[in-house]
């Protein structure tokens, strides 16, 4: 005997959003795992440095302390990408396409002066990667956020050329405003590496 079933209406999907914002997307989460993962690392690293800091009478061990100049100058500007890059995350999600591709490509110029000044920051470090377990711990530091810094640049080069060129999909301004997100991460974990790397020479010397 055939039987209605009326309670099948309720399984049709169709009518459902392809894309999510925020907490409802299986990327932000995708993000957000990054970002965990990236941060343990970031703090493996950092208590490394401090570990060595106790063992050692002077320091920085044999050398001199890094230069403050392109550390703090860095830190300006990444802090001041935060502006557009809050804008450009605010703009994706209201779809506005003109606004979006603007925003992008400011932030990828603020890009490109971090990267500058981080080739600077490397020559002020005082100390090579192979000089002693002190040169080793700094480099790490600052190669680890460099890596972030060159793999967030470069996905916003693709997703600039991807806002231009289309086809524009919805789920490309959630690709955008991911990418902001992420790049919150990477400026709010310079901070703390800015101190240990710049701060505490100066302020915990032997």
């Amino acid at each position: 005997m055939n039987r209605s079933r009326p309670e099948a209406a309720s399984f049709d999907v169709s009518a459902l959003p392809s894309y999510a914002f925020g907490h409802r997307s299986l990327m932000w989460w995708a993000t957000f795992g990054v970002v965990l993962i990236e941060g343990t690392v970031f703090a493996l690293a950092i208590v490394a440095y401090f570990y060595l800091r106790t063992r050692n009478a002077n320091w920085p061990p044999g050398v001199l302390a890094p230069g403050l100049l392109f550390g703090t100058l860095n830190t300006v500007v990444m802090l001041a990408s935060g502006i557009p890059n809050e804008w450009t995350r605010r703009r994706a999600r209201k779809e506005d396409l003109r606004a979006v591709q603007i925003g992008m490509f400011v932030c990828l110029a603020f890009a490109v002066v971090f990267l500058t000044l981080r080739v600077f920051e490397f020559r002020s470090l005082n100390v090579a990667w192979d000089t002693n377990a002190y040169g080793s711990a700094v480099w790490m530091l600052l190669g680890l956020h460099t890596v972030h810094l060159v793999t967030d640049a470069l996905d916003t080069v693709v997703l600039a050329v991807l806002m231009v060129t289309g086809p524009i999909e919805g789920k490309r301004f959630v690709d955008v405003s991911e990418n902001a997100e992420y790049w919150w991460f990477v400026i709010l974990a310079w901070l703390p590496i800015y101190g240990v790397i710049y701060l505490v020479p100066h302020l915990w010397p032997a």
